[in-house]
């Protein structure tokens, strides 16, 4: 039988309400801690405050079963919890590492309530050597009240969760890491991950177990950003890769197709578009790039798929000067803005940075997201209820994030409404014939091989592998 924990979570943000969902929904008792009334509210009916496809069902299910719950009052969920996951906000600071105020926060509310035995779990990207540096924090601010000497460990359990695939991502992951300078703690979390680690989960047949990592502190936060500086750069080299096909005329989805089925490259995170986004990659690539400047060491390869990641974002700029000839007074309309399908995350949007550069050349911006409904930080971008209306004598329509359900879109519909008849399709989604059939003329990233019309086959996927006896 599985072990069943007391678990706190701290801070109900993204990876902490996906965190407390899941831990609930696999036998543990777990109360997430928030300070947020406006984010404690819906938590309390059971709904996120942000949208992620499946949560809010883990969320209701945990709540009317009485195995989750949230809560303001930091000290009463310590005193329930012998395991405490801290999920806080790290924000990139001025000198590309991460912002370790809410942190230090969590790390004296930690100590002033230090009752029992915990085993501390951080959630949060932070810098390598956090994990010891918050055992430092903790013992100094409880130093006045004598010795806590054996009433915490740290463990490192760094989080892999793509937005819009959390919770199958927590609950299926690829691989489990925990990172800890005390065995013990090790074996609690194991014990706590173990219908996880060996796929047996409420409601589900039973699946193949999940490969294990456990080594120390750093080694584990090294992990977490050595994995998403590798994909971020796997993104940049299909970017560069599509800026290169361009040029001599090559289909990049083709190209990048071929490329996917050597098992030493994978097919995944080689889409050439707009680039990567969202609250994670960014941050922590220019958090690895300042760890390595701290020793005397420049890390040339991020530093220029980072430069490759902002150069993408000026790809519809220019393609828009080369066919339009002037932006000022343009209309453009932007289909998505979330930076990624399956969340209203627009932290470090390709969409929105895209809409802004637009409006910032003079251009009339209206987009439409399925899910994003405001943005609040750009009032000059006009908002649509649908891809229609966002097209409404556009000069030219771009598309932006990747959502499915755009590929259902009537796209002669869609030309009827606008007054241009250029669609930039920056993802690379669409079948170009498709496009030049209801009346377009497409521009896609990396695809610069033949006119669209001269393509043939139906590539929605855009992935196609013959077989042959």
């Amino acid at each position: 039988m599985p072990v069943t924990s007391r678990v706190a979570v701290i801070g109900s943000g993204y990876v902490g309400t996906v965190v407390a969902g899941c831990l609930a929904h696999i036998g543990h008792q777990v109360v997430g801690v928030e300070s947020d009334p406006a984010k404690l509210a819906p938590l309390r009916e059971g709904r996120a405050p942000f949208h992620e496809p499946g949560l809010d069902d883990l969320l209701a299910a945990g709540t009317e079963a009485g195995t989750l719950s949230f809560t303001d009052d930091f000290a009463a969920a310590m005193d329930h919890s012998e395991v405490v996951f801290v999920c806080v906000g790290t924000p990139s600071g001025p000198d590309g590492l991460p912002d370790m105020t809410a942190m230090v926060g969590v790390a004296r509310s930690i100590a002033e309530n230090l009752r029992q035995h915990h085993v501390l779990v951080n959630k949060s990207t932070v810098p390598i050597g956090s994990g010891r540096w918050l055992a430092s924090v903790i013992e100094d601010v409880a130093r006045d009240r004598g010795s806590i000497e054996g009433l915490f460990s740290v463990v490192s359990n760094p989080e892999f969760l793509r937005e819009g695939n959390a919770v199958s991502d927590y609950l299926h992951p690829d691989r489990v890491v925990l990172g800890s300078d005390d065995p013990a703690a090790l074996d609690v979390l194991v014990d706590l991950y173990r219908p996880i680690l060996s796929q047996v989960l409420p409601g589900e047949a039973a699946g193949e177990p999940v490969p294990l990592v456990c080594t120390d502190l750093v080694t584990a936060e090294m992990t977490k950003y050595a994995s998403n500086a590798f994909l971020a750069t796997k993104i940049s080299f299909a970017n560069e890769i599509g800026r290169l096909c361009e040029m001599v005329g090559a289909d990049v989805t083709e190209v990048t197709a071929g490329m996917g089925l050597d098992g030493r490259i994978g097919g995944r995170f080689l889409d050439a578009g707009l680039g990567w986004g969202g609250s994670c990659f960014g941050k922590d690539v220019s958090a690895l790039i300042s760890t390595a400047s701290d020793y005397g060491y420049r890390t040339r390869i991020l530093e220029a798929a980072v430069r490759v990641n902002d150069d993408q974002r000026n790809l519809v700029v220019e393609a828009l000067l080369q066919d339009l000839k002037t932006l000022r007074g343009a209309r453009i309309a932007v289909l998505g803005l979330a930076f990624k399908p399956g969340t209203d995350d627009l932290r470090d949007s390709p969409a929105v940075s895209v809409a802004q550069r637009l409006v910032a050349r003079g251009c009339f911006v209206t987009a439409f997201d399925p899910v994003v409904t405001t943005l609040p930080d750009d009032p000059e971008v006009r908002i649509a209820v649908s891809a229609l209306e966002a097209a409404w004598q556009a000069d030219a329509v771009v598309l932006a994030t990747d959502w499915q359900e755009f590929l259902g879109l009537d796209l002669e519909r869609l030309r009827a409404e606008t007054r241009g008849d250029l669609f930039f399709d920056g993802r690379n989604i669409f079948d170009p014939a498709l496009v030049e059939a209801a009346g377009f003329r497409y521009r896609g990233i990396g695809r610069g091989v033949a006119k669209p019309s001269e393509r043939t086959g139906a590539r929605a996927q855009h992935h196609v592998v013959a077989e042959y006896p």
